[in-house]
């Protein structure tokens, strides 16, 4: 019996080439030699069961209609016992790199004598490449059109995974979309090292509570820094020990628990950003807006929810980052940290209640506040921006962001647009760059790589 060793093409290429058709198809047939037609690959199939679903194949005479299967070996369909699951009995091929076992009792079709070994090599050069973006070396030779179709999907794609989020917080609260609200706000409030916390702090603290104490700006402080655990015994400043006095009343009156205050974060953080300062930022807002959500609705420029969502913590925090210990500088959030807001919060609470409502344009709201907002500066836009990828909005930035962390990071080459183009489809090659610039494509590949 065969060691198991790193396949050459792994299934997840041989089902791209296989879907996309990037092998020689001249004169194909079974491993047995009966003719074969591909008239339709199938669809691929993302859940359990085969690779590919309604696949038309004509072998012989006859012209079959069902599914595919892929693997590396044909032995492979034993050692993975489909020949007990009843979901691969409407198999009708069975598409394997290295044919290995003849006494598989399904039409095989062997692809190695048939892939390019130019398209192993550009896969293999991917998977294996170090840097944080695999293809950074070839990223310069993809069309402008390209790019432009393929973010604006991205585009898409991600704000609908963080509407996606908020719309899973519907039964949780019971559709209440001001709670909703707070909760998506209050995890910018915490971004980036503080977000799990933030989350943790908002679902310790009943919504109903904060909504009684919003016109009283000391009690909701003494609310959320106590449920937050940040409120100590030994408060030595007047300000603490009032906090500490009215948190206890709160307790005992709302019956509360507080999370664990180690659940924090502080190390390698400017002060702007400590939890501290990020809590009576908070409480700020929420006391200036009590309708939060339905305040955001009504401002529609991405300037006036900009001085929506700027406040100033209580007069505390001009000179405090931490409780007890002054400090010479202010607390306040820049500019920087309410776009953020804007971004991760707003926009795609917009568009999540426009999926709500199936309102087109609460939906092309979301979207507009992205294409109208700077984009961000992080340590991912920075590295694409060293491959000569920027872009000039908020739009453009969530579709690379989507991009490095959905693709590249998880080496997903197969599933984006730019990565098939370089991963050896000539014929695309051909019709972006031009046949005459394909042989510097191909040299490209091998001085690179």
């Amino acid at each position: 019996m065969k060691s198991f060793v790193t396949p050459l093409c792994p299934e997840s290429l041989l089902q791209f080439i296989w879907y996309s058709g990037r092998f020689n198809m001249e004169r194909l047939c079974t491993v047995t030699g009966e003719p074969l037609e591909i008239l339709h690959p199938g669809q691929l199939n993302r859940h359990a069961g085969p690779d590919f679903t309604a696949a038309r194949i004509r072998i012989g005479p006859l012209l079959w209609a069902g599914n595919v299967e892929v693997h590396y070996r044909t032995s492979d369909w034993l050692r993975h016992g489909h020949q007990h699951n009843p979901q691969y009995d409407k198999v009708i091929l069975h598409v394997v790199f290295e044919h290995d076992d003849p006494s598989c009792g399904i039409p095989v079709l062997e692809l190695q004598p048939r892939v390019p070994k130019f398209l192993l090599r550009r896969y293999h050069a991917l998977m294996d490449n170090a840097d944080d973006l695999p293809c950074s070396r070839l990223l310069a030779r993809v069309p402008d059109s390209v790019w432009d179709q393929w973010l604006d999907a991205l585009t898409l794609t991600r704000m609908e995974r963080k509407a996606g989020v908020f719309l899973g917080w519907l039964r949780q609260t019971k559709a209440n979309w001001e709670e909703i609200c707070l909760r998506a706000v209050a995890a910018c409030f915490g971004m980036p090292v503080n977000t799990d916390a933030f989350r943790e702090l908002m679902a310790c603290t009943p919504f109903r509570v904060i909504s009684r104490l919003r016109h009283n700006l000391p009690a909701l402080e003494a609310l959320l820094f106590g449920q937050a655990g940040l409120l100590e015994d030994k408060a030595r400043d007047p300000y603490h020990r009032a906090l500490l006095d009215e948190y206890r009343f709160l307790q005992r009156k709302y019956g509360l628990t507080p999370m664990a205050p180690h659940n924090w974060h502080w190390l390698r953080m400017r002060p702007s950003s400590f939890p501290t300062i990020r809590i009576a930022g908070l409480a700020a807002l929420l006391h200036k807006e009590q309708h939060l959500f339905s305040a955001m609705q009504d401002h529609e420029t991405p300037a006036a929810l900009e001085n929506l969502l700027s406040v100033r913590p209580s007069a505390y925090w001009d000179d405090h980052y931490r409780f007890d210990i002054p400090s010479v500088r202010t607390g306040t959030m820049g500019r920087q940290a309410v776009r953020h807001i804007l971004i991760n919060a707003v926009a795609p609470l917009l568009y999540a209640y426009g999926m709500y409502l199936r309102s087109d344009a609460h939906r092309n709201r979301g979207l507009a506040l992205w294409k109208a907002l700077e984009p961000e500066n992080n340590r991912i836009l920075r590295a694409w921006a060293k491959e000569g990828i920027e872009v000039k909005t908020a739009s453009g930035s969530q579709a690379l962001i989507e991009l490095r962390q959905q693709y590249c990071d998880e080496k997903k080459c197969l599933d984006c647009r730019v990565g098939k183009g370089v991963l050896g489809d000539e014929a695309w090659v051909a019709t972006q760059l031009g046949e005459e610039a394909w042989g510097d494509w191909e040299a490209g590949w091998h001085e690179e790589w």
